[in-house]
């Protein structure tokens, strides 16, 4: 059995196959929430990704976005330097805080805002969609004066 060959396919994936976006040419032209710096790196219109909006995401210190949801994407947070607090709920009425190295997931739907927890240092993260395209819809919500903490619970590794 002889070995498949690729060389036909080389000229192809020579700009359909692997991209590196580099730090210095993420797209600031996407969706925004007010209190928030989105950059695009991987998406539709720069890669031709289909199921993904990658980009990453500065709050300035002791700074807040604006209540907003995502519609139908799902969405990741990684904290790469800061602490963020997040509310979410109809009207804000719960929070949790993420440091470097933590995820954050946030379902579809789910009126959410985050915080800067420090009053110095900015907050840095890399944002993960579950679709090709930005979804940012800003919502009007009065929140709650003291939210409830919810901890993580781990449904696969209880107790």
């Amino acid at each position: 059995m002889s070995k498949p060959s690729f060389d036909n396919a080389a000229p192809r994936w020579k700009h359909d196959g692997v991209r590196v976006v580099p730090a210095n040419a993420l797209d600031p032209n996407t969706a925004q929430t007010p209190g928030m710096d989105r950059k695009a790196a991987i998406t539709f219109a720069r890669v031709g990704a289909q199921k993904l909006w990658v980009g990453t995401v500065h709050i300035h210190p002791n700074a807040k976005t604006g209540a907003h949801h995502h519609g139908p994407l799902e969405s990741v947070i990684y904290v790469v330097n800061g602490r963020a607090r997040m509310r979410w709920g109809e009207r804000l009425e719960f929070t949790a805080e993420a440091g470097p190295g933590d995820f954050i997931y946030v379902p579809p739907y789910v009126p959410h805002q985050e915080i800067n927890a420090s009053r110095t240092e900015t907050l840095e993260c890399v944002l993960v969609r579950s679709d090709g395209q930005a979804v940012a819809i800003s919502l009007d919500i009065e929140p709650v004066e003291a939210p409830e903490d919810v901890p993580w619970v781990d449904p696969t590794h209880p107790g």
